[in-house]
């Protein structure tokens, strides 16, 4: 596998490692091995349980002979914000997954499961309809089309009969061992006053850590689902205004006044990434605020229906979660 020691991939190592309880019946692997990329600790993947192995998606070689004995290759790693160029999302999203994948296929491996991300698919076309895996692909910025680029990789693969494959989307990942970015939202909210792009009535679907690596465990196992792609998430989505007086409300705020921007301000920011991005630079601030007044929203019934998967922790639960585990590492909040 992939990913760790990220949040998904951490996560991921001590599930394959201990085995993770799904319908009733418990999935867990006999060994893990896990690729770990340059700059992080071979040593933390190690305390989880799996066998690390350096390696660098953008050095192909470096993957020789990692491979070997592997049934199943979790495809968790990946580059959401880059420091500063738009081209390191494509040299690690994009070619990074196809070295991997070649490697996969070289070695005998039987199943790709790919973690790809909402961005793939774009924006809600309107607000009352989820997204689902039959609509057209919508790739939203250098991202998405870094993440599309390389769902079109692997579905040609599984189309050649050359390897297995299942490709999973879940949205905003929530839960224990977050992002500094997610903290900062945190602080923003016990202020009491955060900021709100439009109305705060667009929908966003959330992914608890625990729920998806369910449906990437689940993705592993599953007959008849090569070449499948399924959104994971939620049980539903939630309203962006939702979310932050669910927080508000697990910090303990007392006085909430949320200040509402014009959407449209949002519109001029997205504009500005969106001109930022085609001269292949990159800011995180620019690309976050951009979107805060879209609806990414989707349905998981088909992951629901194949799959088998039951999202079983809600938003409240899964924020009261992220709330205690920055508080016992002693995160201020």
């Amino acid at each position: 596998m992939t990913g760790a020691p990220g949040l998904l991939g951490s996560r991921l190592v001590e599930a394959l490692c201990g085995g993770i309880e799904t319908n009733s019946s418990k999935l867990a692997a006999s060994q893990v091995v896990a690729l770990v990329g340059p700059g992080r600790d071979p040593r933390l993947v190690e305390m989880l349980g799996a066998r690390p192995v350096l390696a660098d998606l953008t050095r192909p070689n470096s993957l020789d002979g990692a491979l070997d004995g592997i049934d199943i290759v979790f495809h968790a790693a990946g580059l959401v914000h880059p420091k500063l160029r738009t081209a390191d999302l494509f040299s690690i999203n994009t070619l990074g997954t196809q070295a991997l994948i070649d490697r996969s296929v070289q070695a005998g491996v039987k199943r790709f499961v790919f973690v790809s991300s909402n961005s793939a698919a774009g924006t809600n076309v309107r607000r009352s309809r989820l997204m689902k895996e039959t609509d057209p692909s919508k790739p939203y910025m250098k991202y998405g089309k870094s993440k599309a680029q390389a769902e079109e990789i692997i579905n040609d693969y599984a189309r050649r009969g050359l390897i297995e494959s299942v490709i999973l989307r879940p949205c905003w990942y929530y839960g224990p061992g977050e992002s500094e970015r997610q903290t900062r939202l945190f602080r923003m909210i016990k202020a009491g006053n955060p900021i709100v792009f439009g109305d705060g009535h667009n929908y966003r679907s959330m992914s608890y850590i625990d729920n998806v690596v369910q449906g990437l465990m689940l993705a592993a196992v599953c007959d008849n689902v090569n070449g499948h792609t399924f959104w994971l998430a939620d049980q539903r989505p939630y309203k962006i205004i939702e979310i932050y007086k669910t927080v508000a409300e697990l910090l303990g705020v007392k006085t909430f006044r949320p200040r509402y921007v014009p959407g449209l301000l949002s519109t001029v920011i997205r504009t500005a990434d969106g001109m930022l991005q085609s001269l292949g630079f990159y800011q995180t601030e620019v690309h976050v605020a951009g979107e805060l007044d879209q609806d990414i929203a989707c349905s998981i019934n088909k992951a629901h229906e194949k799959l088998g998967y039951q999202p079983s922790v809600d938003l409240k639960e899964g924020m009261r979660r992220s709330i205690e585990w920055c508080r016992r590492n002693g995160i201020n909040i």
